[in-house]
């Protein structure tokens, strides 16, 4: 079955031989493209990230699964999905995960760290050591560190946000500076290296404007067009200033108790993280 990245291959030799670029034949390391003929593919468009996804129970798949749909995009590029163990993980909704590495198996200088957000399922990690250490150690050298939904949560009790702009789920921002970042409402905020998305599906845009960002706009132009991304929501209540004030107020107070508790945790937890 032919296979995303073959598809995106085609269309960089498909480019290349159009004369849309002139860069020269990219080198590739053994074993990323068995079988295919790279001489045509434009360098600009051939890289060797190392890229880890973390997972852990409860986690919101989404927050996880849009930007690797974009990110898995990167020609040349390594993804692992990074568990505490290799032991099954499962979402905040029951899909089943297999990571690829534990935290001792991930790679110890990783181009890119991303880290999903959920409810439950991120109050526990936030409160799990090795959890944070793992996040810290990796973090303090990623090219990128970078968080969908409450995921940034976690970066600040790992004391990764630390003097830094960032946003979060709506219903979360509010609890950013708890762990010294900045907060923004903005759903994709950039600072330095620290990228951090709004809510789950903001993921998405993240993960496509860092494969834009990597490359260039047209590989992501491919990318997008691949994913056949051109959202047309059926409803228009994405935000708070969109949505309906009942729906708004309904959604905000089933977060009250989640934000009692990660003000809470990040309040005990944060101070141990903050200096290193």
């Amino acid at each position: 079955m032919i296979s995303k990245r073959d598809l995106l291959l085609a269309s960089a030799v498909g480019f290349a031989t159009a004369g849309l670029r002139s860069a020269p034949a990219a080198e590739v390391s053994a074993g990323t493209t068995t079988g295919h003929d790279m001489s045509q593919v434009p360098a600009s468009w051939m890289g060797k990230e190392q890229i880890a996804f973390l997972i852990y129970p409860e986690f919101t798949a989404l927050d996880m699964v849009g930007p690797h749909a974009m990110l898995t995009g990167l020609l040349g590029a390594t993804t692992h999905i990074v568990g505490k163990s290799k032991d099954i993980v499962k979402s905040d909704t029951g899909l089943a995960f297999q990571p690829s590495a534990s935290f001792d198996e991930c790679p110890a200088d990783l181009d890119i760290i991303c880290v999903p957000g959920g409810a439950t399922g991120t109050l526990a990690a936030m409160q799990d050591d090795s959890t944070l250490r793992f996040l810290r150690d990796r973090g303090s050298r990623a090219k990128f560190v970078t968080s969908v939904c409450t995921g940034s949560l976690l970066l600040g009790a790992a004391g990764l946000l630390t003097g830094y702009k960032a946003t979060s789920h709506w219903a979360a921002v509010s609890l950013l500076p708890l762990f010294g970042a900045t907060p923004s409402e903005d759903r994709i905020v950039r600072d330095r290296n620290r990228i951090t998305a709004g809510g789950v599906t903001s993921g998405i845009d993240f993960g496509l404007s860092l494969v834009g960002q990597l490359r260039d706009r047209q590989y992501a132009e491919c990318v997008q067009l691949m994913a056949q991304y051109a959202p047309e929501p059926p409803y228009d209540a994405g935000t708070p200033a969109k949505a309906p004030s009942e729906v708004t107020k309904m959604m905000r107070d089933m977060f009250v108790d989640f934000n009692k508790d990660a003000e809470k945790i990040g309040r005990e937890v944060y101070p141990r993280y903050r200096d290193g």
